[in-house]
């Protein structure tokens, strides 16, 4: 397949754009999903069939375009390497957000308007970094000895351990069938109130470090805009619910924000 740079670049900045509008938006109201659901919505998805639907398409579309680029005439090792060890490191999270996450989480209904987005975006940016990765970049023989590769390979792994990490803490504060909240300790959660979304953000941003180019950045920029001020509600709202929720701890930075 030959690199659609048009696409490639029209994507990106609706990304970059999309995530300025998001973050925009959450200024003003919550993201209707989760502990913001409005009562008595009954348009909604089972939440591990909901979150199965909308993180699968992330995975599935590079995959897909792995597979037929491995089956291209020409496509050796050399020329693949750097883009399939990066390629993987994306499909490596979605692996785990679609078949592990997915079944493990214990969570309220999604809207299916939430899960239909949720859909169209994944999909969206899952062909974006596939078809740019393997398509579009070009990497020499000395990258993959850069410093920049293995700095943004370390906070890639970093950010997953601590969101894998963060999502566990979270799942045990609940039994079967509850939907109730409690303070969660532990990780990462003894700084921030949105251990998760920090573990999340600092995936992207090494991954886009490691990458290097504009639509692994517009991925890390809209991550930033639509979990960023979800860090900041959630930490408002348990400081509301609990009089006793440690004062020390921040939103979303440690020791910062």
């Amino acid at each position: 397949m030959e690199c659609r740079e048009a696409v490639v670049s029209s994507l990106s900045w609706a990304l970059i754009a999309g995530g300025a509008l998001y973050l925009l938006q959450q200024t003003r109201s919550h993201t209707p999903y989760g502990r913001y659901a409005p009562p008595g919505e009954s348009r909604c998805c089972p939440a591990r069939l909901g979150w199965f639907l909308q993180e699968v398409p992330a995975f599935l579309l590079p995959l897909l375009l792995l597979l037929y680029t491995d089956a291209e005439p020409g496509n050796t090792g050399d020329r693949s390497t750097g883009r399939t060890l990066l390629l993987g490191t994306f499909m490596l999270h979605y692996f785990h957000r679609t078949f592990i996450y997915s079944f493990l989480m214990r969570g309220r209904p999604v809207p299916l308007t939430i899960v239909l987005y949720a859909v169209i975006f994944c999909s969206l940016n899952g062909f974006l970094q596939g078809h740019f990765l393997l398509h579009c970049a070009r990497y020499d023989h000395s990258w993959l000895t850069h410093a920049r590769l293995a700095t943004g390979f370390l906070l890639f792994v970093c950010g997953l351990i601590v969101n894998i990490h963060s999502d566990h803490i979270l799942r045990s504060l609940r039994r079967p069938g509850e939907t109730i909240y409690r303070i969660p300790y532990g990780g990462m959660f003894e700084f921030v109130s949105g251990a998760n979304f920090f573990g999340e953000i600092v995936e992207w941003c090494g991954y886009a470090f490691a990458t290097w180019s504009l639509p692994t950045f517009a991925f890390a920029f809209f991550t930033v805009c639509s979990i960023g001020p979800r860090a900041l509600h959630h930490h408002r709202d348990y400081q509301q619910r609990f009089e006793d929720y440690p004062r020390s701890r921040k939103a979303l930075i440690p020791f910062i924000l």
